[in-house]
């Protein structure tokens, strides 16, 4: 394993967090009356664009994802294709998941949906850009010492932070505190997007500190 490769993830997932960070502050400047928690729907749709929007710039730059088998326009698109029916499937998985889990039904569903598209952007899109539309590939990345790279394992953490945060941000919802980020989704976003950001700080750190016990076989 190379510093360099290291390096250049450190690189990517600070562009990634500071996308969120202008997400979050360059509307607040432009746009009357905005705040993240009175304007919540429009500050998730502006970090969900901006996230997903980075990604996918960042990791076609990069080249991380596998080659091609075959580079012709048909098979792009057949490709983008697939990409954009997986992303779509994972936000109603998503939806759905969050709803059995005591989100409305049928009351804030927009607001619902919207937090499942968000979640998708930090889980499913990063699978997308990383691994491509192969579901083989996603579960064998999330099957035990399944990791072939260091985007593998990085996949593996913000995967985990992002979920673990959304379900934390769930707990102060119902407690009685009168607090405006209680207001479903907020809190559960809130959670979910510090989750986020705190796996994109973590998995370079991790990799790095374990780089010696970590060895990448082609499977």
């Amino acid at each position: 394993m190379k510093d360099i490769e290291i390096k250049g993830m450190v690189s990517a997932h600070c562009i990634i967090a500071v996308s969120i960070v202008m997400a979050t502050i360059v509307p607040a400047v432009l746009l009357d009356d905005y705040s993240v928690y009175g304007t919540h729907l429009v500050w998730l749709y502006i970090c969900t664009a901006s996230v997903a929007a980075v990604n996918i710039a960042i990791y076609t730059l990069l080249g991380v994802s596998p080659p091609a088998k075959k580079n012709t326009l048909s098979h792009k698109v057949t490709k983008v294709s697939k990409s954009c029916l997986y992303f779509m499937f994972s936000c109603l998985l998503f939806h759905g998941i969050v709803v059995l889990y005591g989100a409305p039904l049928l009351e804030l569903a927009s607001e619902t949906f919207s937090f499942a598209v968000l979640l998708s952007t930090f889980t499913t899109l990063r699978c997308l850009c990383i691994l491509g539309p192969n579901v083989q590939a996603w579960i064998r990345v999330f099957s035990r010492n399944g990791a072939m790279s260091i985007w593998d394992t990085s996949l593996q953490i913000t995967t985990a932070s992002s979920v673990i945060g959304a379900w934390l941000g769930a707990f102060p919802i119902p407690l009685d505190w009168e607090r405006p980020w209680q207001v479903w989704p907020i809190s559960c976003t809130l959670g979910a997007t510090l989750g986020f950001v705190a796996g994109l700080f973590i998995a370079p750190i991790w990799i790095h500190w374990h780089r010696k016990q970590l060895t990448y076989k082609s499977k």
